[in-house]
């Protein structure tokens, strides 16, 4: 425990520096938020005031292992959020009669970190037993995988409670696909509460991680492809089975959070057909991939506010939920 709590420490110091450089993030209290939300920035402060530093060395951990992973962790939240709010029932396993949203089909063999997740949460149990919930959890990990790739950080609000359930069915509905076109994607973006700049934005999340070639055989024989970046990706998903064959969503700087993704779109090297799709199929979208494409601060303005607003949907609080012991099941 002293190792978390020295570590908490010096996190307080560094956050108080920033404060008096002006910098510490405010997007938790701007203008944009008014959901009247109950979330805090210090949900943890007195039950569990080490609660972050915990997060933050196990994403550190894993992230060092396996760069990866990184994006992994980020995505976890995202899939976990367009299901019925942010409440952590993608972590649920099938259990006798009990159905999670593992085996749905944008999940099934494709979600990664749950064992991540697993040993923060027993690190976590053992300072501070049923207090920090598994769906925050997967809130400040995103945070930190970002930050730790590269990217912004920001404050993330806390106070979420654990599903008592999951629904496969949504999961196979409301989680946009890879071959999406923009209106489909606004269209589920808008059916959760976001919009399209929250859209553009959240999709920057491309530029780190992984996807098997299945997901993009279709992009294969799209017309808007630049003809090199095609042949490499032929060659790559030839040489063995498209279901396990995977491939950089940015080929040029795979491991770091930046802007390279949307100057990969504007020289038509998206990897997925919904990512491509935001610069050949919308002039709307077209436009704010060019704004972040020449400037990484707007996209990294943009893309904190946008997780900020989907690390509030639907949240369970008060009574509603549980604060679970082990995140693969309710207690």
């Amino acid at each position: 425990m002293a190792k978390y709590l020295g570590f908490y420490l010096l996190l307080v110091m560094l956050r108080l520096a920033m404060a008096f450089a002006g910098i510490l993030n405010e997007t938790c209290y701007d203008d944009d938020d008014t959901t009247g939300s109950p979330l805090r920035v210090d949900e943890y402060q007195d039950s569990c005031p080490a609660a972050e530093a915990i997060v933050f060395s196990g994403v550190e951990k894993a992230v060092f292992g396996d760069p990866r992973m990184a994006a992994s962790l980020l995505r976890l939240h995202f899939h976990d959020c367009f299901v019925n709010g942010c409440d952590a029932s993608v972590l649920l396993d099938d259990v006798g009669s009990f159905v999670g949203e593992k085996t749905a089909a944008p999940n099934l063999n494709s979600l990664r970190g749950f064992e991540v997740i697993d040993a923060i949460k027993s690190d976590l149990e053992s300072v501070c037993p049923e207090t920090v919930s598994c769906a925050d959890i997967l809130a400040i990990a995103a945070r930190d995988s970002v930050v730790l790739s590269g990217g912004p950080g920001w404050d993330v609000q806390k106070g979420r409670r654990d599903s008592l359930e999951a629904s496969k069915s949504a999961a196979n509905n409301n989680i946009p696909g890879p071959n999406s076109g923009v209106p489909t994607l606004v269209a589920m973006f808008q059916n959760v509460g976001l919009t399209l700049t929250d859209m553009v934005a959240l999709s920057g999340s491309h530029t780190m991680g992984k996807a098997r070639c299945s997901t993009f055989s279709a992009r294969l024989n799209g017309p808007e492809i630049n003809v090199e970046f095609m042949e490499s990706l032929q060659q790559l998903c030839s040489e063995s089975s498209t279901n396990t064959t995977v491939a950089e969503l940015d080929l040029v700087t795979p491991a770091t959070f930046d802007n390279q993704y949307y100057v990969n779109l504007l020289s038509s090297e998206g990897l997925l057909a919904s990512d491509q799709a935001l610069v050949s199929g919308d002039e709307q979208t077209r436009k704010i991939v060019e704004s972040y494409a020449v400037d990484t601060m707007i996209f990294f303005e943009d893309f904190k506010k946008s997780m900020l607003k989907m690390g509030r949907l639907n949240p369970l609080i008060g009574k509603n939920g549980e604060i679970r012991r082990n995140c693969r099941a309710v207690n």
